[in-house]
């Protein structure tokens, strides 16, 4: 009886509903900067671009841990993989902002295999459509296959429309419905996170 109670409280008291969208605002603020920047380095305000990016890469840094805590109730070796990939990613696309610094890796050697994790985590998950993961999945493979010259070249539109709509899709569905709670707690209790995911 006291076992249950308590199980009661947690689930009364974790709340990744809120956490969940403010996921999704913090997606939107980062497509609204990315895309403020891509206009100002169109107009050759190359030097406003580049901060823009730098603010860009920082809120996408911010996504990534709150995608973390999100989705380590479905796998937390997969979840921190995926952060992993993505924090180097960024750490990458900034480096790449600087004067004189030739990396020989693109950001998207990184970022592909992120979308890959976190649509594979979506998919995993039960408190999020399976039909938005497997969109990011296609986008990880579109980032991925953007990396072949041929590919890019001739390809460039249909990849980058279905990355967009993807992440997108995944933004707006964390803002507007967010992630089912109940679902989120019986994973958490599942996976043994109790109590350290409490102040979900």
């Amino acid at each position: 009886m006291i076992g249950t109670a308590e199980m009661t409280l947690r689930v009364a008291v974790t709340r990744p509903h809120p956490r969940a969208r403010i996921t999704g605002f913090v997606y939107l603020l980062y497509f609204l900067t990315a895309i403020l920047a891509q206009f100002l380095t169109g107009r050759s305000l190359l030097a406003a671009g580049n901060a823009t990016n730098l603010i860009a890469s920082g809120f996408y840094a911010v996504l990534t841990l709150l995608f973390y805590g999100l989705f380590r109730p479905v796998n937390q070796v997969l979840s921190l993989l995926a952060a992993l990939f993505s924090l180097a990613g960024c750490a990458v696309m900034t480096l790449g902002m600087f004067p004189r610094t030739e990396l020989p890796v693109s950001p998207l050697f990184f970022f592909g295999p992120y979308c890959l994790l976190i649509g594979y985590l979506v998919i995993k998950s039960t408190f999020l459509p399976r039909i938005l993961g497997m969109g990011m999945v296609l986008a990880g493979v579109g980032w991925l296959a953007f990396l072949v010259p041929a590919v890019a070249h001739s390809m460039t539109p249909y990849i980058e429309g279905v990355g967009i709509l993807a992440e997108a899709s995944l933004m707006l569905w964390l803002i507007v419905r967010g992630v089912n709670v109940q679902r989120w707690n019986e994973q958490a209790c599942a996976a043994g996170l109790w109590p350290s995911t409490a102040s979900q």
